[in-house]
């Protein structure tokens, strides 16, 4: 491929004499069902349709022409681009069948589901006849490529939406921040009682009496406890507001947005589970019509009615509705997964953007933290730095000078007693 210039895409197998130009700022990308589409990397916009390449906007805009909107529910990708800009174009193998369609659009043709499965609503390419998909972030592991499918729910029979995992890793990842906050304020109330005890160790009368150079030295030592008690309470005021009070208020929404979040998904994914029941019972209604255009028909070869052969012409009109009705539903079916398929990408890139948001804040106050940590063993280390000053000092020849000096009786010895 980096042979090719940007902007070309190679054609799939089977029309290798036509080669599709792209406007600058294009590119062609896979759905996870094998459709392709276009995105516009400058603006972010994708499409359906392939954009012409002398206007650099799709060359038919059809029914099918959405674009990947800026913000879901509140939620923005902040520049981050919902495609990989690494490659400008794409080799891809088509499979047999448009992967677009639920079903054939044909009612009588059976090659199209033969390429496809549908598994709770949601068609992906048959894993016999997968064709090769190009990852949205191909040099990453990135939400928007692995949670299409659903999980079993390993508390239960039923199964989870990929979506409702990424849900609750974010919704985890608010109770880990929250409970981060707690261990702050722990420490904080550990701060704050070890200074109210420092505090009140200062204020003891122990030895109090002690004189000379080591008497000065033992009252610095206790005012040190002082000045280290004052210390720690900064150092807990400043948890507080530095690193404890952040990690509690960040997203205080945080849960009320994801609700909105999880809602919108869900209701886009109710609404595609009703398209596809209204798909299989459109196709229900379609094999029951033509049974009875079949059996008609044979009625008018053994000729067992002479009202046989108008019974079949209303019988065909009936099939023929019928199938119209069915491609109507898939139509509506694609056009329902592809909103859910656009809305998946756009919030999976939002909540990938969220959770690196999460982890580089968490990082940043934990930094600030230890930085606290440095600054409070710096200023504790400083409050006894005047009590190894005097400790330097103390010399016990000249207390012992200064005591006599202000305590002698008399420096008149005695002498032995005459007879």
């Amino acid at each position: 491929m980096s042979d090719e210039k940007p902007g070309m895409v190679p054609p799939p197998p089977g029309e290798e004499s036509q080669i599709i130009l792209l406007p600058p700022g294009w590119q062609s990308y896979l759905s996870p069902q094998g459709r392709r589409y276009y995105v516009n990397t400058t603006t972010n916009e994708t499409t359906w349709e392939r954009p012409s390449s002398s206007s650099g906007i799709p060359a038919s805009p059809g029914p099918h022409r959405s674009s990947l909107p800026p913000t879901v529910n509140g939620y923005h990708a902040a520049g981050t681009p919902a495609h990989p800009p690494e490659t400008a174009h794409m080799s891809v193998r088509k499979s047999t069948g448009d992967s677009q369609n639920l079903g054939s659009s044909s009612p009588g043709k059976k090659q199209n589901k033969e390429n496809t499965i549908t598994i709770n609503c949601v068609t992906f390419p048959h894993p016999d006849t997968m064709p090769e998909q190009q990852l949205l972030k191909p040099t990453e592991w990135s939400y928007c490529d692995y949670f299409w499918a659903d999980k079993k729910d390993p508390q239960g029979n039923g199964t989870m939406a990929g979506f409702e995992l990424l849900l609750q890793k974010q919704l985890k990842g608010k109770q880990m921040q929250k409970e981060m906050s707690e261990f702050i304020r722990e420490r904080i109330k550990i701060e704050e009682e070890y200074a109210k005890n420092l505090a009140k160790l200062s204020q003891n009368s122990l030895a109090a009496q002690e004189e000379g150079s080591l008497g000065e030295a033992w009252a610095q030592v206790k005012k040190s406890l002082a000045d280290e008690a004052e210390v720690h309470l900064k150092f807990s005021a400043k948890l507080h507001s530095e690193v404890e009070k952040p990690l509690m208020n960040f997203r205080e929404n945080f849960k009320k947005d994801m609700k909105k979040c999880e809602h919108h998904i869900t209701d886009l994914r109710k609404q595609l589970a009703s398209r596809h029941a209204a798909v299989e019972k459109a196709r229900k209604a379609l094999t029951e019509r033509q049974r009875d255009l079949e059996i008609k028909t044979q009625q008018l070869e053994i000729k067992l009615s002479n009202k046989t052969e108008e019974d079949i012409k209303k019988a065909r009109r009936k099939s023929t509705q019928a199938g119209d009705d069915l491609m109507r539903c898939v139509d509506l079916y694609n056009q329902a997964q592809s909103k859910w398929f656009e809305e998946m990408v756009t919030t999976t890139l939002e909540l990938e953007r969220l959770e690196a948001e999460r982890v580089e804040m968490i990082r940043q106050h934990l930094c600030q933290y230890t930085q606290l940590r440095h600054e409070t063993d710096m200023f504790n280390q400083s409050t006894v730095e005047p009590v190894d000053q005097l400790l330097r000092k103390v010399d016990p020849a000249k207390d012992r000078e200064l005591w006599v000096r202000e305590h002698k009786t008399g420096n008149i010895r005695p002498v032995d007693m005459e007879i």
